[in-house]
């Protein structure tokens, strides 16, 4: 089976600078003959959570929107790629929105106990955060990681699995054009992400 990666763009301003860093990822992971799926959250419809905890009886969420498609991608991918800015120092709403939702797989997994992808696949998959925020602070992401790592530790995606690129100091768009190492690290990371995955899923072909 193809190697398979899913994109999230998570930005509510499209093409900006959390964006452009993604596209470069993508771009270094293509160069290497893995595809890429890109979903932008501005262009499709996941509504918020309503904490109704319905799904820890239904095993799906009650609302029907976009995740109905992407939920289940987000599961078959072999890498899932989530890129947002820093606003309010936490993470965007629209991102936010995706992050909770994915309640409906913490139900599936600790409530119903039941398998969230297939048990060869536990252990393998692959999560990376990409964001950037316009403040100069250290902390400035600290509030987002923990969100992020929930996110994907209910996918079965481990801790230890997750990559991270984050940039702070790019505020107004395209300001990450000019960071002096954000580039070449955004290539470096898709070139190992496509080399773990394929120690772990095999070439691909």
């Amino acid at each position: 089976m193809p190697l398979h990666v899913l994109a999230i763009a998570g930005s509510p301003r499209r093409h900006g600078n959390s964006e452009t860093l993604l596209d470069r990822v993508i771009a270094s992971i293509r160069e290497e003959g893995v595809e890429v799926e890109k979903v932008a959250l501005t262009e499709v419809t996941v509504n918020p959570c309503r904490g109704c905890n319905a799904c820890e009886k239904l095993n799906k969420c009650v609302q029907r929107d976009d995740l109905d498609w992407l939920g289940p991608k987000l599961l078959d991918a072999d890498c899932v790629i989530l890129a947002a800015p820093i606003y309010c120092m936490g993470i965007c709403a629209q991102a936010k929105a995706l992050i909770d939702r994915a309640q409906v797989f913490r139900s599936r997994k600790y409530v119903l106990k039941l398998p969230v992808v297939p048990p060869e696949r536990k252990g393998k998959r692959l999560g990376v955060f990409l964001s950037t925020a316009g403040q100069t602070w250290d902390y400035v992401f600290d509030a987002a990681v923990p969100s992020v790592k929930c996110f994907y530790h209910v996918m079965e995606i481990r801790n230890a699995d997750i990559s991270y690129l984050m940039v702070n100091g790019v505020d107004l768009a395209g300001e990450i054009e000019a960071h002096p190492t954000a580039k070449a690290d955004a290539a470096a990371l898709g070139k190992d992400l496509v080399k773990t995955m394929r120690e772990r899923f095999g070439d691909g072909n």
